[in-house]
């Protein structure tokens, strides 16, 4: 169920609203309950307008009393609507009755046993929803405290579907980003823009903080963006405000840009947020490899650490897929772009993150941008990044249901779709020239049968009937042909993380052995370490 509370109106304009047969959808308007139970119901009177001019005098007696001692309210209306699922069941006027009490109860428009009340009542002109029409001036003449009602009513809404059986809604927890207006909306659409203003300088915020490695590089970055204006607002004392951002081309009725503070944009893009993600930044030499080693880690830090640790690296995550569009072959932009905005709702919860605990991720991320990927044969260190990708989402999904975070649990399925796509779209060349490579003697491909069976046995049927199985036999014998054990090998590669989330396991365990392959053959006698943040380290593997 749904809550939408408005104001603003008259009491006479909602109620001839309200009772409106004229309008789309309005049918049979007639009253369900009221603050007393005896309240004039114009759609079952015979005199409709008489009865209606007497509804409305009796919402409004409290409110006459208190505008006469100079205490009436500059708006006295409160309007909610309230409206069913598609999927739920008709309910009875019995059933909305209860539900309008209920809600007007939590929301202190009338709490129960309250007899100084507010007078309201509840509509009914369509099977799926009612309106309660209140006056905020109660019987003593004091003004309800209605403060927060729309997260009371919902809360109460929430008890209401649990209690009722019907469709339970996928509620936030106050950390999603500010929705565009619907003029926004308007606007964009005169404009030729798919997004709206708000939109676009979110992920342009989003993209540059990803990419910047300081405060100062990241100004640049906007500044250097075309049509994007940045400033930085001050204190008299010279001390940062915040910062505030518009679109050139959106403009006002004055022609001046529209700005926008970055909380404007989304609750983690505040100034003094973006400057603490930013120093939480560890740089590395070997940024590809470190990368990998840090989203490898992901599953296991959010099935292990603490939720302020694990928020930490769902943080850095979405950093990373912010600019995977930025690392991309073109073709493959345009779904990442996808992927990010949709994962941008799954990066944050109420849950506080420990940006220190994703330094290297975050750290190693923006160096790929100025840093070419190391030789990898077959192209294989990009498909590889993206199935690990793949994993972390995945993780993240579990991670997000587990503390109940069903907004997140959505956006991230959303993106994963996307990143899914694309991994598949880069393990196609590599899978082809690999399968090309792959023993043709069945005796040979039994061998390995054999050898995945043996090491793997709870994957081995879906590795075997898998349409890459061809791709890492090829692996194998290339490692068998380089006088590496072959069962070391796949242990060794199946061992780095689990493979119960892996779609496709084969490739993912073909990925791994010929990135251990390429290691060894640039460093075979070394094995540096890169350092750890504490106190979660991340257990690296080779470098190249």
């Amino acid at each position: 169920m749904i809550a939408k509370i408005t104001g603003g109106q008259t009491t006479a304009d909602l109620i001839r609203y309200l009772y409106n047969t004229k309008k789309k959808g309005h049918t049979d308007p007639h009253l369900v309950a009221s603050w007393d139970g005896f309240a004039p119901d114009p759609g079952r009177a015979e005199d409709f307008d008489a009865t209606k001019r007497a509804l409305v005098a009796d919402l409004d007696l409290h409110v006459k009393q208190a505008e006469r001692l100079d205490k009436g309210p500059e708006k006295h209306v409160w309007h909610c609507s309230v409206r069913a699922a598609e999927s739920d069941r008709i309910l009875s006027d019995d059933e909305w009755a209860d539900i309008a009490r209920r809600v007007v109860a939590a929301t202190g428009i009338a709490p129960e046993g309250d007899p100084d009340g507010c007078r309201w009542v509840a509509v009914r002109h369509a099977p799926d929803h009612i309106h309660i029409a209140a006056t905020k001036v109660r019987a003593d003449l004091r003004i309800a405290r209605h403060w927060n009602d729309y997260l009371t009513a919902d809360r109460e809404l929430a008890a209401i579907e649990k209690e009722y059986g019907l469709y339970r809604v996928v509620r936030g927890d106050r950390t999603a980003a500010k929705r565009p207006t619907r003029a926004e909306q308007e606007k964009a659409k005169r404009a030729g823009h798919d997004k709206t203003a708000r939109e676009r300088l979110r992920t342009t915020v989003r993209t540059a903080v990803a990419a910047a490695t300081d405060t100062e590089e990241f100004l640049r970055l906007l500044e250097h963006t075309d049509g994007v204006l940045a400033e930085i607002v001050r204190f008299p004392s010279g001390d940062v405000r915040g910062l505030k951002v518009a679109l050139a081309d959106d403009i006002n009725a004055r022609q001046e840009p529209i700005w926008f503070s970055g909380s404007d944009l989304a609750p983690d893009l505040s100034w003094p947020k973006i400057r603490d993600r930013l120093a939480d930044t560890a740089r590395t030499r070997q940024p590809w490899e470190t990368a990998l080693a840090a989203a490898e880690h992901i599953p296991h830090a959010l099935t292990h650490d603490d939720a302020t640790v694990a928020q930490a690296h769902i943080t850095a995550l979405a950093e990373t897929i912010d600019v995977l569009p930025l690392l991309a072959p073109t073709p493959c932009r345009a779904e990442l772009r996808q992927a990010a905005a949709a994962f941008e709702r799954a990066s944050r919860s109420s849950i506080h993150a420990e940006n220190r605990h994703a330094a290297w991720l975050r750290g190693a991320v923006k160096d790929m941008l100025r840093t070419p990927p190391p030789n990898s044969p077959d192209s294989t260190l990009w498909a590889l990044f993206l199935d690990t990708i793949v994993l972390a989402v995945i993780a993240t999904v579990r991670w997000h249901d587990l503390h109940h975070h069903g907004q997140q649990v959505a956006a991230a399925r959303q993106a994963l779709t996307h990143i899914q796509a694309v991994a598949d779209q880069a393990a196609a060349a590599p899978l082809a020239g690999l399968t090309q490579t792959a023993p043709t003697s069945a005796a040979v491909q039994l061998r390995y049968a054999h050898v995945v069976r043996a090491v793997l046995p709870e994957h081995a049927e879906k590795i075997l009937d898998a349409p890459d199985w061809g791709a890492l036999a090829a692996t194998l014998a290339r490692a068998d042909a380089e006088g590496r054990n072959p069962a070391e090998a796949l242990r060794n590669a199946a061992g780095q993380r689990p493979l119960d989330d892996a779609r496709h396991p084969a490739r993912l365990i073909a990925w791994r052995i010929q990135r251990v392959s390429a290691q060894e053959a640039q460093t075979p006698r070394v094995t540096p370490s890169v350092p750890r943040p504490a106190p979660s380290p991340i257990t690296h593997r080779k470098h190249r």
